[in-house]
């Protein structure tokens, strides 16, 4: 028997977008519906290439629903998929365990959620398919799920469904913990792995796999993200599997050296040569970048003396590579090469030297941090490093916006 099955695992329908809704509102909307955008898509090519079955490995939502629209998108596009008789095997993640998604929606009757008390097996029969899963109860799972997993149906071709950080793969949390040894010592031909983010074959014999999530969410989630068809012959996966890429948008970080650059005109030229390659790897799709200049140059005191104007003739340069390129994050690293600030029988930058080593002006800054933070709206950076985790970097940047705005004005 051949067929083609697909794929799937942390849809993460509902989650949040924060950080980008502070530079354009409508382009964080726009980050914001991807995620749905690409589902719905992933529904329309499996369709398209004719699947007998999909599963989905768990995290189909972020969390709890505000309501019921996230629930009833789920169910629009399950439907499509049930009128063309394509049933779909799911199991619950940390994100959207029994625990944490109380609201229910009627899905249709071809939808099979494996059970959160222990591992159960669900066949197709005209297929030969055997399909072993079990769904979190709680958010955290510290139990090894794969150990009770049931044996092999013998003469079918056996799917383990699983949401696990296998061998532990760090920032996911290790939940249902398991090792490759212990997959393959079920004796499954396939293993449909979801809870790690990234698209990675961990074995290829027996296969075991995670297809990566639909839609990058953030910038520590670059690159191309989708599912995966698999192709099955005679019992056996033939060839690779195939990746579905349905994401609407993506992510990318771009490091710039400016070693040696004089002037901004350069630098612009410089960073538009980073975002030429990124827009093409992009092939037309919604771009956010994070750039981080490095490097001594002589611009130092200058771009951090202004550091939001030159954050604004970035994304213009990027508008100029790209319409839907967009500046998530301008960090500006560089190494002041500038020995003088200016004529002057005092020499500021003399005068500030060790000040961000003086413990009370360390105390202060902190207490000024700290403030400020408090008053920002929830969710704003919630993936950053917190400021006064790096106090030198901070103190140093200050600094250099002093002395860069201090020093003469550089003719362009």
């Amino acid at each position: 028997m051949d067929f083609t099955f697909l794929h799937a695992a942390d849809l993460h329908l509902g989650s949040p977008l924060s950080g980008l809704a502070l530079k354009d509102e409508d382009v964080a909307r726009r980050f914001a519906a991807a995620s749905r955008e690409a589902f719905s898509d992933l529904v329309t090519q499996s369709i398209e290439a004719g699947v007998r079955f999909a599963v989905i490995a768990g995290d189909i939502y972020d969390g709890e629903w505000r309501d019921n629209s996230i629930g009833l998108i789920f169910n629009r596009e399950i439907a499509r998929l049930a009128r063309a008789d394509i049933p779909v095997f799911t199991v619950k993640g940390n994100h959207d365990a029994a625990s944490v998604v109380t609201k229910t929606i009627p899905l249709p009757a071809t939808v099979t959620e494996f059970p959160t008390n222990r591992a159960k097996t669900h066949r197709i029969e005209e297929l030969k398919v055997a399909l072993h899963g079990r769904s979190f109860q709680d958010r955290s799972a510290n139990e090894n799920y794969a150990l009770t997993y049931p044996d092999p149906v013998p003469g079918f071709f056996n799917i383990g469904v699983l949401h696990t950080s296998c061998d532990g793969r760090p920032p996911h949390a290790p939940y249902a913990p398991c090792s490759v040894q212990e997959l393959a010592a079920r004796g499954y031909q396939y293993w449909a792995l979801g809870h790690v983010h990234i698209h990675e074959f961990v074995c290829r014999d027996p296969w075991i796999v995670y297809p990566g999530n639909l839609q990058g969410r953030s910038v520590r989630e670059c690159g191309p993200k989708g599912a995966l068809l698999v192709d099955v012959t005679d019992g056996h996966v033939s060839g690779v599997p195939r990746r579905l890429l349905v994401d609407r948008a993506r992510w990318t970080s771009l490091t710039v050296d400016l070693s040696g650059t004089e002037n901004e005109p350069d630098a612009l030229r410089a960073i538009s040569n980073a975002f030429r390659d990124a827009a093409a790897e992009a092939d037309g799709r919604l771009l956010a970048a994070r750039v981080k200049v490095i490097g001594r140059t002589s611009l130092h005191r200058r771009l951090k003396a202004d550091a939001s104007r030159f954050a604004d003739d970035v994304q213009a340069v990027a508008h100029h590579v790209h319409e839907d390129l967009w500046i998530e994050l301008l960090r500006i690293d560089t190494v002041d090469t500038t020995d003088a600030v200016g004529a002057s029988s005092l020499d500021p930058a003399a005068l500030l030297e060790g000040l961000e080593h003086d413990a009370d002006m360390r105390r202060q800054a902190a207490d000024v941090i700290a403030t400020v933070t408090a008053k920002l709206p929830g969710g704003i950076a919630a993936d950053e490093t917190s400021l006064t985790d790096d106090m030198d970097a901070v103190l140093a940047d200050a600094r250099a916006l002093v002395l860069g705005r201090l020093a003469p004005k550089q003719v362009v």
